[in-house]
């Protein structure tokens, strides 16, 4: 590599043009800049792990119809405990979010991210302290390289931490507010889900505030002409408490499990659900954060994926392993903290692998 790539000039130079990724291809680019190319180590393991023998893995998907039918419930949450102790993931079915929010939500976070760069610019910050960021990489000036998205960050949830209307921008402001409203109470049904799956009561993770706030990001992953060079999103786990993700028919979402790396591959209508790493930590490690990562889209249609991120409302409380789970045979595996700790830990690093809950490990 050339001795004179001065890599800090040039993120910042990147950044500055808040453009994005997007930018750089509406300037006409046919190669990626250096400090997109991530080292061989990331760039050697790129393609899904075949498997020897047997049939490929493939996500659980939990059919929600049967939720409040005595007979279909327990096995709903039998299912959802299964996949949370295994995969860390599973997509969801039937779970009452109309077709129309979803492809709406879908239609708006794409039609913001192709508005000219001088309609989007002025959401360009890394501060979301008016609930809204348009941004390229948030671990920009952290991360060994960066990676071939840009995103759009809005605060949903609750009331006093949401972006007001107004600051969200307009090309999608009605359909985030329907993905906002859906997503809270489907946020409510998982955790009951999720609690009746550790044996706790059903309202025993919103007592403590566990998913309360909500920050919702819509990547938007272009066109990337040297695909094999860099990744959409490196490997990491979330750090809250639970990830509901909407994902195109494109595809690229990759998940760690068994030693290799499986394709979670889009299912009409279908939502992606993942246990974060404050989840594991609550549940004592009964269930499992996982590395996921997103690869370079090399095809034409730019990439949509939306998350929501419930994260505990309370920064200064204590948390670790629920006292209720703590028995004899099952003792605490984690310490104590408070989250305000713990959130400050996890955005002085770059996205990469799984150390967070390591460090609060007994």
């Amino acid at each position: 590599m050339a001795t004179d790539f001065d890599r800090a000039a040039e993120l910042k130079q990147f950044d500055e043009t808040k453009a994005g990724v997007k930018g750089l291809l509406d300037a006409g680019l046919n190669k990626i800049p250096r400090i997109f190319i991530h080292p061989p180590e990331t760039l050697s393991d790129l393609k899904p792990t075949p498997k020897s023998s047997g049939e490929a893995v493939v996500i659980p998907t939990i059919d929600l119809a049967g939720l409040y039918s005595p007979d279909l419930r327990p096995s709903i949450v039998d299912q959802i405990r299964n996949a949370s102790s295994t995969f860390g993931f599973f997509q969801i079915i039937n779970h009452g979010v109309p077709q129309k929010v979803l492809d709406d939500v879908i239609d708006s976070i794409r039609a913001f991210h192709e508005l000219p760069s001088e309609a989007k610019s002025p959401y360009y910050q890394r501060d979301v302290g008016t609930g809204v960021s348009y941004l390229s990489n948030i671990d920009l000036f952290k991360a060994k390289a960066a990676s071939w998205r840009d995103t759009l960050q809005i605060g949903i949830g609750p009331a006093k931490a949401a972006a007001a209307a107004e600051n969200i921008p307009e090309v999608c402001r009605a359909a985030v507010a329907e993905w906002a409203s859906e997503t809270e109470r489907l946020g409510f049904v998982l955790e009951e889900l999720l609690s009746e799956g550790l044996g706790l009561k059903s309202e025993r993770l919103k007592e403590a505030t566990y998913g309360e706030r909500r920050m919702m990001v819509g990547h938007y992953y272009p066109y990337c002409p040297q695909p094999d060079l860099t990744v959409g999103i490196k490997s990491h786990t979330d750090p809250g408490v639970l990830t509901v993700l909407l994902q195109d028919h494109i595809g690229g979402l990759q998940i760690r499990h068994g030693g290799g790396w499986v394709d979670v591959e889009p299912v009409a209508g279908a939502l992606v659900i993942n246990i974060g790493d404050l989840l594991q930590i609550a549940s004592n490690d009964v269930y499992k954060s996982v590395e996921h990562r997103v690869l370079a889209n090399g095809k034409a249609e730019a990439r949509i994926s939306i998350a929501v991120f419930y994260n505990p409302e309370i920064r200064d409380n204590l948390y670790g392993p629920i006292p209720e789970l703590i028995t004899p045979e099952t003792p605490a595996v984690y310490g104590q903290f408070t989250y305000d700790d713990y959130i400050t830990r996890f955005f002085n690093k770059e996205l990469d692998g799984k150390s967070l809950p390591n460090h609060y490990r007994i």
